[in-house]
Protein backbone atom coordinates (compact mmCIF):
# COMPACT_ATOMS: atom_id res chain seq x y z
CA UNK A 1 0.00 0.00 0.00
CA UNK A 2 1.65 3.54 -1.19
CA UNK A 3 1.80 6.31 1.14
CA UNK A 4 -0.77 9.42 0.02
CA UNK A 5 0.18 12.35 -1.32
CA UNK A 6 -2.45 14.30 0.41
CA UNK A 7 -5.57 13.14 3.26
CA UNK A 8 -8.93 15.16 2.52
CA UNK A 9 -11.06 15.60 5.49
CA UNK A 10 -15.06 15.62 5.76
CA UNK A 11 -15.99 18.32 7.97
CA UNK A 12 -18.73 17.87 10.14
CA UNK A 13 -18.75 14.33 11.87
CA UNK A 14 -15.03 13.73 10.93
CA UNK A 15 -13.01 17.03 12.41
CA UNK A 16 -15.79 18.77 13.91
CA UNK A 17 -18.27 17.57 16.52
CA UNK A 18 -21.12 20.19 15.29
CA UNK A 19 -24.41 18.36 16.35
CA UNK A 20 -24.60 20.05 19.34
CA UNK A 21 -25.47 23.28 17.37
CA UNK A 22 -27.16 21.60 14.64
CA UNK A 23 -29.04 19.78 16.75
CA UNK A 24 -30.00 23.00 19.21
CA UNK A 25 -30.89 24.65 16.44
CA UNK A 26 -33.66 22.66 15.37
CA UNK A 27 -34.65 22.79 19.23
CA UNK A 28 -34.18 26.36 19.41
CA UNK A 29 -37.47 26.25 16.62
CA UNK A 30 -39.06 23.61 18.65
CA UNK A 31 -39.18 25.86 21.93
CA UNK A 32 -39.92 29.25 19.70
CA UNK A 33 -42.81 26.88 18.94
CA UNK A 34 -43.97 25.68 22.24
CA UNK A 35 -42.35 21.91 22.28
CA UNK A 36 -40.13 20.33 24.03
CA UNK A 37 -36.56 20.00 22.97
CA UNK A 38 -35.31 16.87 22.14
CA UNK A 39 -32.38 14.51 23.42
CA UNK A 40 -28.99 15.59 21.43
CA UNK A 41 -28.24 11.85 21.15
CA UNK A 42 -31.91 11.57 19.17
CA UNK A 43 -31.09 14.40 16.87
CA UNK A 44 -26.77 13.37 16.56
CA UNK A 45 -27.12 10.74 14.01
CA UNK A 46 -29.04 13.15 11.48
CA UNK A 47 -26.13 15.85 11.62
CA UNK A 48 -24.31 14.47 8.79
CA UNK A 49 -27.07 14.60 5.91
CA UNK A 50 -27.96 18.22 7.15
CA UNK A 51 -30.68 20.51 7.14
CA UNK A 52 -33.57 18.44 5.25
CA UNK A 53 -32.56 15.14 7.94
CA UNK A 54 -32.51 17.67 10.76
CA UNK A 55 -35.95 19.37 10.15
CA UNK A 56 -37.49 16.09 9.17
CA UNK A 57 -36.59 14.19 12.48
CA UNK A 58 -36.71 17.17 14.95
CA UNK A 59 -40.27 19.33 13.36
CA UNK A 60 -41.44 16.15 11.00
CA UNK A 61 -40.96 18.67 8.11
CA UNK A 62 -40.12 17.39 4.62
CA UNK A 63 -39.48 19.49 1.26
CA UNK A 64 -43.47 18.96 0.37
CA UNK A 65 -44.68 21.02 3.43
CA UNK A 66 -45.87 24.09 1.84
CA UNK A 67 -43.71 26.27 4.51
CA UNK A 68 -40.49 24.17 4.34
CA UNK A 69 -38.35 26.51 2.70
CA UNK A 70 -39.13 29.33 5.31
CA UNK A 71 -38.48 26.95 7.78
CA UNK A 72 -35.06 25.98 6.52
CA UNK A 73 -34.17 29.59 5.84
CA UNK A 74 -35.04 29.85 9.96
CA UNK A 75 -33.29 26.81 10.91
CA UNK A 76 -30.09 27.73 8.64
CA UNK A 77 -30.41 31.61 10.70
CA UNK A 78 -30.50 30.31 14.54
CA UNK A 79 -27.69 27.82 13.40
CA UNK A 80 -25.32 30.42 12.03
CA UNK A 81 -25.99 32.39 15.20
CA UNK A 82 -24.67 29.66 17.06
CA UNK A 83 -22.53 27.40 14.92
CA UNK A 84 -19.89 27.90 17.31
CA UNK A 85 -21.01 27.70 20.31
CA UNK A 86 -20.57 24.35 21.42
CA UNK A 87 -18.50 22.82 18.62
CA UNK A 88 -15.36 21.59 18.64
CA UNK A 89 -12.87 19.61 16.69
CA UNK A 90 -12.84 15.67 18.16
CA UNK A 91 -10.29 14.31 20.36
CA UNK A 92 -7.13 13.88 18.61
CA UNK A 93 -7.50 15.72 15.12
CA UNK A 94 -4.85 18.63 16.16
CA UNK A 95 -2.67 15.85 16.98
CA UNK A 96 -3.17 14.46 13.87
CA UNK A 97 -2.71 17.12 11.62
CA UNK A 98 0.45 17.63 13.20
CA UNK A 99 1.62 14.12 12.34
CA UNK A 100 0.53 14.45 9.06
CA UNK A 101 2.45 17.85 8.53
CA UNK A 102 5.49 16.65 9.96
CA UNK A 103 5.44 13.74 7.24
CA UNK A 104 5.31 15.77 4.58
CA UNK A 105 1.54 15.12 3.80
CA UNK A 106 -0.92 17.57 2.65
CA UNK A 107 -4.37 18.02 4.23
CA UNK A 108 -7.49 19.16 2.75
CA UNK A 109 -11.19 20.05 3.78
CA UNK A 110 -13.86 18.99 1.40
CA UNK A 111 -17.67 19.84 3.11
CA UNK A 112 -21.09 19.71 1.89
CA UNK A 113 -21.79 22.99 4.41
CA UNK A 114 -22.19 26.49 2.30
CA UNK A 115 -18.99 28.49 2.96
CA UNK A 116 -20.82 31.00 4.31
CA UNK A 117 -21.03 28.71 7.61
CA UNK A 118 -17.90 27.11 6.95
CA UNK A 119 -15.60 29.45 6.43
CA UNK A 120 -15.61 31.17 9.69
CA UNK A 121 -15.86 27.99 11.47
CA UNK A 122 -12.76 26.74 10.06
CA UNK A 123 -10.72 29.60 10.55
CA UNK A 124 -11.57 29.89 14.28
CA UNK A 125 -11.38 26.29 14.72
CA UNK A 126 -7.89 25.91 12.60
CA UNK A 127 -6.62 28.88 10.78
CA UNK A 128 -6.28 30.69 14.10
CA UNK A 129 -4.25 27.84 15.65
CA UNK A 130 -2.41 28.38 12.81
CA UNK A 131 -3.28 25.06 10.94
CA UNK A 132 -3.98 25.99 6.76
CA UNK A 133 -5.40 23.71 4.59
CA UNK A 134 -4.17 22.84 1.65
CA UNK A 135 -7.68 23.42 -0.32
CA UNK A 136 -11.07 24.01 1.02
CA UNK A 137 -14.06 22.79 -0.75
CA UNK A 138 -17.64 23.80 0.51
CA UNK A 139 -21.38 23.00 -1.06
CA UNK A 140 -21.30 25.57 -3.37
CA UNK A 141 -17.87 25.67 -4.44
CA UNK A 142 -19.22 23.21 -7.81
CA UNK A 143 -22.57 22.75 -8.99
CA UNK A 144 -22.88 19.36 -7.65
CA UNK A 145 -21.91 18.12 -4.21
CA UNK A 146 -20.90 15.27 -2.70
CA UNK A 147 -21.88 12.22 -3.48
CA UNK A 148 -20.91 13.71 -6.88
CA UNK A 149 -16.77 13.76 -7.27
CA UNK A 150 -16.50 17.22 -8.45
CA UNK A 151 -16.00 18.98 -5.02
CA UNK A 152 -13.27 16.15 -4.21
CA UNK A 153 -11.73 16.57 -7.64
CA UNK A 154 -11.18 20.22 -7.00
CA UNK A 155 -9.94 20.09 -3.97
CA UNK A 156 -7.01 17.97 -5.57
CA UNK A 157 -6.49 20.38 -8.77
CA UNK A 158 -6.60 23.12 -5.86
CA UNK A 159 -3.37 20.93 -4.07
CA UNK A 160 -1.72 20.26 -7.49
CA UNK A 161 -2.04 16.14 -6.73
CA UNK A 162 -3.93 13.40 -8.76
CA UNK A 163 -6.74 12.53 -7.21
CA UNK A 164 -5.98 9.00 -7.21
CA UNK A 165 -3.00 9.72 -5.17
CA UNK A 166 -5.21 11.21 -2.08
CA UNK A 167 -7.41 9.22 0.51
CA UNK A 168 -10.30 10.67 2.07
CA UNK A 169 -11.55 10.76 5.20
CA UNK A 170 -15.52 11.17 6.23
CA UNK A 171 -18.34 9.97 8.01
CA UNK A 172 -21.19 9.72 5.73
CA UNK A 173 -22.36 7.35 2.54
CA UNK A 174 -21.90 10.86 0.38
CA UNK A 175 -18.16 10.93 1.14
CA UNK A 176 -17.82 7.13 0.51
CA UNK A 177 -19.23 7.60 -2.85
CA UNK A 178 -17.33 10.49 -3.35
CA UNK A 179 -14.35 9.05 -2.65
CA UNK A 180 -14.47 6.05 -4.80
CA UNK A 181 -16.27 8.22 -7.82
CA UNK A 182 -13.30 10.36 -7.68
CA UNK A 183 -10.48 7.54 -7.57
CA UNK A 184 -9.19 8.39 -4.13
CA UNK A 185 -9.57 5.56 -1.27
CA UNK A 186 -12.41 6.40 0.94
CA UNK A 187 -11.87 5.96 4.86
CA UNK A 188 -14.90 5.84 7.41
CA UNK A 189 -15.20 8.06 10.47
CA UNK A 190 -17.17 5.52 12.64
CA UNK A 191 -17.01 8.13 15.60
CA UNK A 192 -18.72 10.85 13.57
CA UNK A 193 -22.46 10.83 13.20
CA UNK A 194 -22.63 7.21 11.15
CA UNK A 195 -26.42 5.73 12.62
CA UNK A 196 -25.78 2.21 11.99
CA UNK A 197 -22.45 1.23 11.41
CA UNK A 198 -23.30 -2.23 9.87
CA UNK A 199 -25.02 -0.54 7.38
CA UNK A 200 -22.04 1.78 6.66
CA UNK A 201 -19.98 -0.92 5.89
CA UNK A 202 -21.80 -1.90 2.65
CA UNK A 203 -20.66 1.90 1.62
CA UNK A 204 -17.94 0.82 0.02
CA UNK A 205 -14.80 2.05 2.92
CA UNK A 206 -11.42 0.59 2.76
CA UNK A 207 -10.55 1.61 5.99
CA UNK A 208 -12.58 2.25 9.00
CA UNK A 209 -10.99 4.78 12.03
CA UNK A 210 -12.80 4.46 15.48
CA UNK A 211 -11.33 8.01 16.16
CA UNK A 212 -8.59 10.14 14.49
CA UNK A 213 -5.58 9.21 15.59
CA UNK A 214 -6.03 6.15 14.42
CA UNK A 215 -5.99 7.23 10.25
CA UNK A 216 -2.04 6.79 11.29
CA UNK A 217 -2.04 2.93 12.14
CA UNK A 218 -3.48 2.55 8.99
CA UNK A 219 -1.57 4.48 6.65
CA UNK A 220 1.61 2.73 5.41
CA UNK A 221 4.29 2.27 8.20
CA UNK A 222 6.45 5.28 8.53
CA UNK A 223 8.68 6.49 11.95
CA UNK A 224 6.12 8.20 13.31
CA UNK A 225 7.73 9.11 16.32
Amino acid sequence: MSLPRAVFFDFDGTLVDSAPDLAGAVNDMRVEDGMPALPLESLRPYATYGARSLLKAGLGLTPDDPDYDAQRKRFLAIYDRRKLDHTHLFDGVLELLIALERRGLIWGIVTNKNSRLAEPMIHELLRDRAFTPAAVVCGDSTPTPKPHPAPLLLAARDAEIEATDCWFVGDGESDMRASLAAGMKPVLATYGYVPDIGHARSWGAHHEIGKPLDLLGILPRLDWS
